[in-house]
């Protein structure tokens, strides 16, 4: 790993003279072997020019993310780096607060991912991805991506929203995949890009898209403020009613609808993604599909073979590629004085595949991770530092009950035998044709039940 240099180098580092569209494109489209390329022209600290972000100072050595993530928060702003999502989550969300204000709401969101409380979920998500399973044909290809999406889903829907079966849990599923759906749209993304979150989200279309969704949450938030069993119920929604501010004062409406959609943005899309790469990766490799199918049928959900497949998914096909800071005031970073408002970028994609770090760094090996612990600055699927990802221990526990939940009930096989390549989705990495899979048995005696509609 590289170290500063004593006297920091004044300016940003160099970085592809590329047009700022072209850089734009070769991120979107090409996304980690153009970062692959860049590392390799210019080493582990380079400049990128993104439309709509400005200048990005992207980060892969350990040792310099170290610099970012114990940075002082008010410098280091992760807020303003995240205003992308700012037509969709509202500007309440712990996502886009900086200082004072982003720890407040944060120690508000703190309580209803403690590890105990945690566990509750357990059989929710046991009972969902089974009701899910029994449904997947046996000899036919398909793709595993968009069921993992139904899995994850209905586990916000019922977990974090706190909705049960019934019309209303219909509306509320309906409205917000039709949401999602629109905001990954590749063209929402460029729109969004070009014009900006805040003129963006002005768009008659967009507030309509968004007035719909909103006209399904705001009523589940108000009856569930004054049902009269709120103290007994265990969902996150509802221990977030019960939250106060330092002041006493409960969170308002607005605040809840804003954190309710970072939750279902932070723990539906990202989750739904992991799991997909995961039967994705498992199915390329048999030898560590049949390990870790034997342990789940053994041990469940609890095993230290399934919890490697689950850190190495995330280590080889990161959900996102970046996290990013804006500087509020100039700082030294990776041995350059970096000015005020320039964005520095630890880059997920490429500290995960450090052969210094991960030795055959491109290999899917979950057997790494049974004697190796994941290091504080090498290992970034959740971020880092005072904003690591709160839901990470909830999605880590998700990832693991399900896939044990699918592997204990089917036996899987490739659906073709090339892996498949990154694609992007708005500003996720999903697979390209969506983690196509074959169900060559089952091992359960449930009756297979009637798919649910979901897209190809």
């Amino acid at each position: 790993m590289s170290t500063t240099t004593a006297t920091p180098i004044e300016g940003l580092p160099p970085g592809p003279s590329l047009p700022r569209a072209l850089q734009t494109a070769g991120f979107i489209l090409r996304g980690p072997s153009y970062l692959k390329k860049l590392q390799a022209e210019h080493g582990d600290v380079f400049t990128m020019r993104i439309t709509g972000e400005g200048r990005w100072v992207i980060l892969a050595d350990p040792a310099h993310i170290k610099q970012v993530f114990t940075g002082s928060p008010d410098v280091f702003h992760a807020g303003k780096g995240n205003q992308v999502l700012l037509p969709l989550l509202g500007d309440h969300s712990v996502l886009l607060l900086d200082g004072p204000e982003h720890l407040r709401q944060r120690r508000l969101l703190l309580p209803p991912f403690h590890g105990q409380r945690m566990t509750a979920y357990g059989e929710l998500m046991d009972e969902i991805t089974a009701e899910e399973v029994a449904r997947w044909p046996v000899g036919e290809d398909f793709a595993s991506w968009p069921r993992m999406q139904h899995i994850t889903l209905e586990v916000i829907m019922r977990a974090v929203f706190g909705v049960e079966q019934g019309p209303q849990l219909d509306r509320v599923r309906t409205a917000l995949n039709r949401l999602l759906d629109e905001v990954m749209r590749p063209t929402t993304m460029a729109v969004l890009s070009a014009i900006g979150p805040h003129r963006f989200r002005e768009l008659a279309i967009v507030k309509r898209e968004l007035a719909r969704a909103d006209a399904e949450i705001y009523p589940v938030i108000r009856e569930r403020r004054a049902a009269p069993d709120l103290e007994d119920r265990q969902d996150i929604l509802s221990l977030l009613l019960q939250a106060r501010h330092e002041d006493g004062r409960p969170m308002s409406d607005e605040e809840l609808r804003d954190e309710l959609m970072t939750l279902l943005v932070a723990g539906h899309e990202t989750t739904a993604t992991t799991l997909g790469w995961a039967v994705e990766r498992l199915t390329r490799h048999p030898d560590a599909l049949a390990r870790a199918t034997a342990e789940v049928r053994e041990q469940g959900a609890d095993g230290p073979f399934l919890d490697g497949v689950v850190k190495e998914t995330l280590r080889l096909r990161p959900v996102l590629s970046v996290v990013v800071r804006q500087l509020q005031e100039d700082a030294e970073v990776a041995g350059y004085r970096l000015p005020a408002g320039t964005r520095v970028v630890p880059c997920i994609q490429l500290a995960h595949r450090r052969p210094d770090v991960y030795p055959d760094p491109d290999a899917f090996r979950p057997e790494r991770w049974l004697d190796q612990q994941p290091g504080t600055y090498s290992w970034l699927p959740f971020g880092g530092g005072v904003r690591r990802c709160l839901g990470a221990s909830f999605a880590l526990f998700e990832a693991k009950r399900v896939l044990a939940g699918i592997l204990g009930q089917v036996d899987l096989a490739p659906a073709a035998r090339d892996g498949e390549q990154v694609r992007r989705r708005a500003i996720t990495q999903t697979p390209q044709h969506g983690a196509r899979i074959t169900v060559a048995a089952r091992h359960d005696r449930r009756p297979v039940q009637e798919p649910v509609a979901v897209p190809a």
